[in-house]
């Protein structure tokens, strides 16, 4: 393949789970790769499109759980590729969006090593196709903002609330449970009003994917009861007002029909 000589590197975007959400570019690269070095949060269905023969290796990262360190994974990249292999570096999601992309191509182009981008969907842009919302609104959310709120040991992320609390704003926050008690007081502290919506989808596009409707100001005892322990991302704004009264209309519906002999 032109675009994939031996002794290079892609970094692919696996989206965030439905192998359906891959791109035909990213595929291809998949099916030509001779290793690909896989990320924790790349789903099964994902991995079940590579070539059986094809070595496949997870160098994966998870807050909070044993990882893999990055320089490690770097090094593990550039002796592939150095080796005369094809190699691939599967990333959930979109590898520019809190990827890390930066430190990985740096590390193959220090080392003469030719190395691309293959783009994923990203996770908010497929959070917001399942609930059926526009993250922007003409006239009511004029601008989206993506942050990640991961930090280590439960330390207060280092954000620009002031910023963040735009009315006329969407923010997609990504690993952002942990800091949910922080992002909470953090906007409302800097004016964004209390009764602003909130969802949060776990495991999304995948078929355990659960979402909850909620508040800014419960957002943290939401954030800690009423998910599951995957990846989960969070959205915010008047955008998301029409899904979250949707669904506080649909649980009003079924708490008539089950009182209904």
């Amino acid at each position: 393949m032109s675009d994939f000589p031996k002794g290079s590197v892609w970094l692919v975007g696996a989206g965030p789970g439905d192998p359906e959400l891959l791109t035909r570019k990213a595929e291809r690269l998949l099916q030509t790769a001779d290793v690909v070095f896989y990320d924790a949060l790349v789903s099964q269905g994902v991995l079940n499109l590579i070539p059986e023969a094809t070595p496949r290796l997870s160098v994966g990262k998870r807050a909070g759980r044993h990882s893999v360190p990055q320089p490690m994974i770097c090094d593990t990249i550039v002796k592939a590729a150095l080796g005369g292999q094809r190699v691939v570096r599967l990333k959930g999601g979109d590898p520019s969006i809190f990827g890390r992309a930066n430190e990985e191509i740096d590390a193959c182009r220090e080392n003469g090593i030719d190395a691309w981008i293959c783009a994923g969907v990203t996770t908010a842009s497929a959070a917001a196709a399942s609930l059926s919302v526009s993250l922007t609104t003409r006239g009511l959310a004029r601008r989206l903002t993506f942050v990640t709120a991961h930090t280590r040991n439960g330390a207060v992320p280092d954000l620009d609330w002031q910023a963040l609390a735009d009315p006329q704003a969407t923010i997609a926050v990504y690993m952002g449970k942990q800091a949910a008690p922080h992002i909470s007081q953090g906007l409302m502290q800097a004016g964004l009003a209390a009764d602003t919506p909130v969802v949060l989808i776990e495991n999304v596009s995948l078929p355990s994917e659960q979402n909850l409707a909620t508040r800014l100001e419960v957002l943290p005892i939401a954030a800690r009861s009423a998910l599951g322990e995957g990846p989960a991302i969070i959205l915010i704004g008047e955008a998301l007002r029409d899904f979250k009264e949707r669904a506080q209309a649909c649980d009003e519906i079924r708490q008539v029909c089950a009182q209904v002999p």
